[in-house]
């Protein structure tokens, strides 16, 4: 055998040896990684396991024990402090095999209400045979959740009456349920749908859940604030808005206004003692995305009858050390010139003035010469203010230059067309916000950036576009880079502004979707969890937008 051939079979030999390695290798990762997997759930099951004997240790003590029909069969009902459960009855039958069934659960922190049935006639309104009682409560379907009845039948009153009773007891006890709400409706946000969406969608479930109202529908913008500050919010158990993400933002601020004044706390924010529920009603609803993860005034409206509460981050936002406002989000340059172009075309349809406003801000994008400083956040949270203008030991980074888009969120702004949000790497309430600044670059290379948040994935990739978690950020602009005659008498027809009239050259700014136009320096502060909202915390929205245009 030549040398060539035999060097040929020892590399072959070769091969198949680190084949073989290669193969056992992958055998023993893939074994060692299904043990892990069996262990992870072990432990999860252990888990579930504890948390089920604890929640029957609580739910031992049976409140009340009777015989209801569900449909068409006869149950052994069982009601304890946190749930209702029920099983069919099967008569003994001696040749028959034994067969396990599987009890109906309701937990009783899913119920909103409670009524008694009764047969009725045509027009009747009082009065009528006792059928049984209805216990209404909501199911979860993804991240909606949505009405269901659980129809309990016995014809007893006496029997009837004693478990209706029992039941409103028990429902009651939950100090979190509001009683009295302070509601708040916009009638001019988005399609001005907001008083219908109230009427058909909410207003029947307060009524349901006994739930009484006090509705003020708003006249102007800053009328919220007004009513605010004059009305005695003692007697209520929390607010309500109807509208879109400015209606909520107006709420909000005028909410810490009010409990700075009580508090008299003139300069440090004061968190409000009563929580927030908001219905959407708007175009984006971002704030309520963030804490429903859907734009469904069903699914929100349940969130307030039910009571489920979150700490929230807000931001003040001010300028020469005058407050502007308190929000959660703001965009300085495209975010705000995209919005002061939709504004001057309010007459066109939402989605239309939305996409006209996008293309021609981005067939005249240009950037702006920014001084931009930011305080970075804490890594370990805490519940205090970092207050950015005393002395200790942080400091502020600073960095100057051409800048195309710069966005700070105290919460993720999760939307159908962001279903991660425009700040995926922020929470509720990890008392920080994000910023974003993209730097100058081309508009084809802009335009990748801006279609990757659709796609849930990248966008922060590109070179220039730099991510930082803060607690303060300061931003000085300079005069715009590129300005035409044209443009200038543009944006100088433009500066009429709803919020804010500056001497000079004022820049548009887009805080929580409604136009602030500030001439200056602005000052960003993060104020940990500084408003209640009704709600829970989502890692991702229901996306309704299947094309992948801007």
């Amino acid at each position: 055998m030549s040398e060539p051939e035999e060097e040929f079979e020892e590399e072959q030999r070769d091969s198949a040896k680190t084949k073989k390695k290669e193969k056992r290798s992958a055998r023993k990762k893939k074994k060692k990684k299904k043990e892990e997997e069996e262990e992870k759930g072990k432990r999860e099951e252990e888990q579930v396991e504890e948390e089920g004997e604890g929640e029957e240790e609580q739910s031992d003590c049976v409140v009340l024990r009777g015989i209801f029909k569900l449909g068409k069969k006869s149950h052994d009902v069982l009601l304890t402090q946190t749930r209702l459960t029920w099983m069919p009855i099967i008569p003994e039958i001696p040749t028959a095999e034994a067969c396990a069934l599987q009890p109906g659960v309701l937990m009783l922190r899913d119920v909103f209400a409670v009524k008694v049935k009764r047969r009725r006639a045509v027009g009747q309104q009082l009065g009528g045979p006792v059928l049984g009682v209805a216990l209404f409560c909501c199911r979860r379907r993804g991240k909606r959740l949505e009405e269901e009845t659980l129809h309990l039948h016995n014809a007893s009153a006496e029997h009837t009456q004693t478990w209706y009773t029992t039941l409103k007891e028990l429902l009651t006890e939950s100090s979190s349920r509001p009683k009295y709400l302070k509601v708040f409706i916009n009638p001019s946000s988005h399609k001005k749908e907001a008083v219908h969406i109230y009427r058909e969608h909410v207003a029947p479930l307060f009524r349901m859940a006994d739930v009484r109202t006090d509705i003020t529908v708003t006249e102007r913008k800053g009328h919220a604030l007004s009513v605010m500050k004059e009305c005695k919010l003692d007697e209520y158990d929390g607010v309500v808005c109807v509208g879109g993400d400015g209606s909520v933002a107006e709420v909000c601020h005028a909410m810490v206004l009010r409990a700075q004044l009580d508090a008299n706390s003139p300069e440090k924010p004061v968190k409000p003692v009563l929580p927030l529920g908001i219905i959407p009603a708007g175009s984006t609803d971002v704030v309520s995305c963030s804490v429903h993860g859907v734009r469904d005034p069903v699914t929100a409206a349940l969130h307030i009858v039910l009571g489920h509460r979150l700490q929230v981050d807000m931001c003040s936002f001010s300028s020469l050390g005058q407050l502007v406002c308190f929000g959660f989000s703001a965009m300085f340059g495209f975010g705000g010139r995209s919005l002061a172009r939709a504004e001057k075309k309010r007459w066109m349809p939402s989605s239309r003035r939305r996409e006209y406003a996008v293309v021609k801000t981005l067939a005249s994008l240009r950037p702006d010469d920014c001084l931009l400083s930011f305080l970075p956040a804490k890594k370990s949270n805490s519940d205090q203010d970092q207050d950015p203008e005393s002395g200790r030991e942080e400091t502020w980074t600073t960095n100057q230059g051409l800048y195309l888009s710069i966005s700070i969120m105290s919460i993720p702004c999760l939307s159908q067309h962001a279903p991660r949000g425009l700040a995926p790497n922020t929470s509720l309430a990890n008392g920080s916000a994000a910023l974003i600044a993209v730097g100058n670059t081309s508009r084809s290379e802009f335009i990748k950036h801006l279609k990757r948040y659709n796609s849930s994935s990248g966008q922060f990739s590109f070179s220039f576009v730099e991510t930082h978690t803060v607690s303060a950020v300061r931003i000085c602009p300079r005069s715009p880079i590129g300005c035409s005659e044209e443009e200038s008498e543009e944006e100088a027809e433009s500066k009429t502004s709803p919020i804010i009239q500056s001497e000079g050259a004022a820049f548009p700014w887009n805080i929580d979707g409604e136009l602030v136009e500030i001439a200056n320096e602005v000052l960003i502060r993060v104020h940990p969890q500084l408003i209640t909202l009704y709600g829970e915390e989502v890692d991702e929205a229901e996306s309704t937008v299947s094309c992948s245009c801007i």
